[in-house]
């Protein structure tokens, strides 16, 4: 096909209606994929530096040398690169013209017959010794992404099964200190993508990748996976595996430890029984926990979002009360609820819930990483400053890909003011997740700095990628205010606002910056909005610090920071480094605040 149009693009589903026609039901992606790798192979073409077969990003492939025809047999022209020794497919290719020209002598036939033959020997004993030479030696494998996999029972509502055991692979693999394993958060943007594992592979920085499909059927389900190595774009495993529901974990642990053992991973006796550990599961109990996982990644930044994930949770936790992973779910559900920025709950009611659930995941299993990141987060708000490390350092022990931890981390060292420590931990993170969440933190610690213009550049690199990220705008337009470009602040406030049905956390930034801007009146409006709010529910008191300091109220704003401290409102950790306070920074007052939250 690609000969035939040559020059020209053959689109993805041009090419699945030619190789398979309508009425198939098969992997198109995957077929195509294999098709197109087999054909870099044979031509010995580089995907990233293609002299033949070219990538049209999200639509196809076009043939791109030139070609010769004489007769019905393509040659390829003298300009192409040629192998000083014949291949075994260019002499068959040789050997059939040969036969096909009736002029022909017998004992030309014979000749070519024996020159195919020296071919095939020779470059059967090329192959051999190059492939076991120490000097020809493949490329060791150290980084890994698992794709989303793909969603083939042809039901929609079977997309959180899939996501849920990418997720289950990613956190299995990522106990492997060997291997650096690329997040969750990264590999998601890659979902139902037409990108090659070439490209893939650059973007994320992993050597090689997991992808597959995942088919069920009632109880019963049947996963594929396969590996490819990044930068050849070659296939070097596949295999099926088929399990019953409550037999799940067992099917998780079984492909994680194939590609472990395939990638030639050292692991440590400790590792291996975490990827080995697997136990049965109450199907309804797993199918609960699933959806709660996928309500909350891909619904968490809303309050409905939230309560719908905390619902499957607690479900989950009711039907197999012995599943550990449910109540990591639960905990982290609850630490979501008490962020300003999307439920705004009052985190005296939150904190001891998201405490309460991880205490009881790690009662239940004790290598739950994610459980002791949430925990860190909590005492480290509480100002529990040495216990919030310590929580960090055993999440990264269990689980040394854990990029939250890392950043989570890199934010403790941001709070005590060491801030290159803050971004060397940041950076770890960042090789991670390239494209997820944790690459706020470097833009918060670069902003604390008051390295505003590098803060700025973060941050319009990842809006580039998640445009209408509330939280993303929020940073982005009070970095800005800080440094006094108001103007430009204020559009991005109002519309991360909107965005964010107008949260408190992005209400205080908003008038603070109308009162840098000179718009006194419109910042009054806004606080009196927040007052308002604040007779009916909650709002934390560091939303009214933040306005007060725009306002240059500073009696105000003390009085504020006192109820802060009383209600131990998140703000109160960055009161060491936190650009906001410098005008207040020399009063005798904010140095005991400083003394009393321990970060003297």
């Amino acid at each position: 096909m690609l000969v035939e149009k040559r020059g020209e693009l053959v689109c993805r589903e041009e090419a699945a209606r030619r190789l398979w026609g309508t009425e198939v039901f098969v992997d198109v992606d995957h077929g195509i994929n294999t098709a197109v790798r087999k054909i870099r192979m044979v031509l010995r073409d580089d995907p990233n530096k293609p002299r033949f077969v070219e990538t049209v990003i999200g639509k196809g492939y076009r043939f791109a040398a030139k070609i010769t025809c004489s007769g019905n047999t393509p040659e390829v022209p003298p300009s192409v690169e040629q192998p000083t020794t014949p291949s075994a497919p260019a002499a068959a290719n040789w050997l059939r013209v040969l036969a096909d020209k009736q002029v022909v002598s017998p004992k030309i036939k014979l000749l070519a017959v024996a020159t195919f033959l020296l071919a095939l020997a020779t470059t059967t004993w090329l192959l051999s010794r190059t492939r076991f030479a120490p000097g020809h030696a493949r490329p060791v494998i150290q980084s890994l992404a698992v794709l989303p996999l793909t969603n083939l029972s042809g039901d929609p509502g079977q997309e959180y099964l899939a996501d849920g055991i990418t997720e289950e692979l990613i956190g299995r693999l990522s106990k492997i200190h060997s291997l650096r394993i690329i997040s969750r958060t990264s590999v998601m943007r890659f979902k139902n993508t037409q990108l090659s594992a070439p490209e893939i592979s650059t973007m994320l920085g992993a050597d090689a990748l997991v992808e597959g499909s995942v088919i069920r059927e009632g109880n019963h389900i049947r996963v594929h996976a396969q590996l490819i190595r990044g930068a050849s774009d070659e296939h070097f495993w596949s295999e099926s595996y088929d399990r019953e529901l409550p037999n799940l974990l067992a099917l998780q642990s079984d492909v994680a430890q194939a590609i472990a053992g395939k990638v030639e991973a050292t692991i440590t006796g400790k590792e291996q029984e975490r990827l080995a550990a697997a136990h049965r599961v109450s199907p309804e109990g797993y199918e609960a926990y699933l959806k709660g996982e996928f309500a909350l990644q891909n619904m968490g930044n809303s309050r409905a979002g939230l309560e719908e994930s905390l619902r499957y949770f607690e479900e989950s936790v009711k039907l197999d009360p012995a599943f550990a992973p449910a109540y990591v779910g639960l905990a982290a559900t609850h630490s979501q609820l008490s962020l300003i920025m999307t439920a705004g709950l009052p985190p005296q009611v939150e904190r001891p819930k998201v405490e309460s659930a991880a205490h009881k995941a790690l009662q239940l299993d004790p290598n739950l990483d994610e459980a002791y990141v949430l925990l860190a987060d909590v005492a480290q708000k509480q100002w529990r400053w040495a216990e919030a490390e310590a929580e960090y350092r055993r999440a990264l022990e269990m689980n040394p890909n854990g990029s939250s931890a890392y950043a989570g981390l890199a934010l403790w060292y941001l709070a005590q003011s060491r801030t290159e420590e803050a971004l060397e931990f940041s950076q770890r993170a960042r090789e991670l997740d390239r494209f997820g969440f944790t690459n706020w933190s470097t833009a918060w610690i670069l902003f604390h700095a008051r390295r505003y213009d590098d803060a700025i550049h973060e941050l319009r690199r990842m809006l580039a990628v998640r445009q209408d990220d509330f939280t993303l705008l929020w940073m982005l337009g009070f970095v800005l205010a800080t440094k006094g470009q108001t103007q430009e602040a204020i559009p991005i406030l109002e519309k991360a606002a909107d965005l964010s049905n107008r949260s408190s956390g992005t209400l205080d930034a908003l008038a603070f910056t109308y009162a840098r801007a000179g718009r006194r009146k419109d910042a009054l409006g806004v606080l009196a909005e927040l007052k308002r709010r604040k007779q009916v529910g909650y709002v934390p008191a560091g939303s009214f610090v933040i306005a007060y300091m725009g306002l240059s109220d500073f009696e105000q704003a003390f009085a504020w920071l006192e109820q802060a401290y009383a209600e131990r409102s998140s703000i109160m950790q960055w009161l060491k480094v936190h650009p906001l306070f410098d005008p207040i920074r020399n009063d005798p007052r904010f140095a005991d605040l400083i003394r009393r939250v321990g970060l003297q």
